[in-house]
């Protein structure tokens, strides 16, 4: 891309040609970093393509569709090879067990329902990764989220993706100011997927039919229960399922096995009404169970927060937003009551069901596309 004027941007926000602009790419091996690194390749960036592996090569290999496994390492190095700019793999199994994993595991362990996914991009990929970047002398970081990043009168912006059905702004709340100068999403203003994947077949990738991945990395076929037993062994002690009234209604084979808001699997048949998990009890070991109305919240309690607004969190008494407490769910009204610049009371206009500790509640403007921030649930 020619530059007209000394002054000009390119298509990064630097002012200097592509040729001198070194952007590192994280590449998971599927089609959207795959198509980042491409892109920006064919417009004569100095590309350089990093892949994490993140757990056991034979334990990814057994499991399709995860992200930075082995198969995707291989993916990620041909379309490197393909492209010609140089790629690396570096072993981030052991920080990536310390950062996320083990978190996981205990968090589920305590009945909360953890969300690993927001943990790796804030601690690993963000974190450790964006500093291994800026050795190698890159001018910014790109990955192929689907989330915007707008220049404001302030500085950097992280607003939601073009198409909302693949905006991934729940997952990256955490993205502080300093990360957000430094990273670049070139993905998140394309209408829809069948853009990228039309993009991928342009530049003739390998990996340009390959599916999207699903559930947690680590987690094959979305089995908690069955990682946690694996990483915390007897972790599955046996309990009872207890009626919100006190009513014993049977035994289970571990708390780790329910979670708020379940309905099915509760092995309690036979009942006159419905009944859903509403509290698990870690100590005792009871999965508590009562009727759906009780799933219910209005006030949730928020710690941890990374806050994303022009002014501080707590120059104001209360902010009139839109919240999410689980990620595919839509924005709803709330108000944020800060207690402190990192803790704060949300206040949901109209009640929510199955708001859970260890679920991120994630901060947007009533209007507009702009993520203010966001922080952790946890019990009152």
């Amino acid at each position: 891309m020619p530059l007209d004027r000394p002054d000009a941007l390119n298509s990064l926000g630097f002012a200097k040609p592509p040729s001198e602009t070194r952007v590192v790419v994280a590449m998971s091996g599927g089609v959207d970093s795959s198509v980042v690194a491409a892109q920006l390749a064919e417009e004569g960036y100095d590309v350089v393509g990093v892949t994490l592996q993140l757990y056991d090569h034979g334990a990814a290999l057994a499991k399709k569709g995860a992200c930075c496994a082995g198969l995707d390492i291989h993916d990620a190095r041909r379309v490197a090879e393909e492209m010609g700019f140089p790629h690396y793999v570096l072993d981030y199994e052991n920080i990536f067990k310390d950062a996320v994993i083990d978190e996981f595991a205990d968090s589920y362990l305590a009945g909360a329902t953890p969300v690993p996914c927001i943990r790796c991009n804030e601690r690993v990929k963000f974190k450790d990764l964006l500093e291994t970047a800026k050795d190698l002398d890159a001018d910014c970081m790109a990955t192929g989220h689907y989330i915007q990043r707008k220049v404001g009168a302030s500085g950097p912006e992280l607003h939601c993706a073009a198409d909302a059905g693949r905006d991934q702004s729940y997952f990256l709340f955490s993205t502080t100011p300093e990360q957000l100068d430094f990273l670049r999403f070139p993905l998140g203003h394309l209408p829809s997927k069948n853009e990228t994947r039309a993009l991928a077949a342009k530049y003739g990738l390998p990996v340009a039919d390959k599916p999207d991945s699903q559930d947690i990395c680590f987690v094959p076929n979305g089995n908690y229960a069955s990682v946690i037993e694996k990483l915390r062994p007897g972790a599955a002690d046996p309990g009872e399922i207890v009626h919100v009234d006190g009513r014993v209604l049977g035994t289970h084979e571990g708390v780790i096995h329910y979670t708020i808001g379940q309905r099915r699997g509760l092995g309690i048949g036979g009942l006159s009404e419905p009944l859903y998990v509403v509290k698990l009890d870690v100590e005792a070991r009871h999965v508590i169970v009562g009727p759906k109305e009780m799933l219910a919240t209005r006030r949730v309690p928020v710690r941890e927060i990374n806050w994303l607004g022009d002014a501080l969190l707590t120059s104001r008494d209360e902010w009139r937003v839109s919240v999410k407490v689980r990620s595919t769910r839509p924005p709803r009204e709330a108000v944020i009551r800060p207690l402190s610049n990192t803790t704060a009371e949300v206040e949901l206009i109209i009640a929510e069901e199955g708001v859970s500790p260890g679920q991120a509640c994630v901060f947007y403007e009533t209007e507009g596309s702009r993520i203010l921030g966001g922080g952790w649930i946890h019990r009152s």
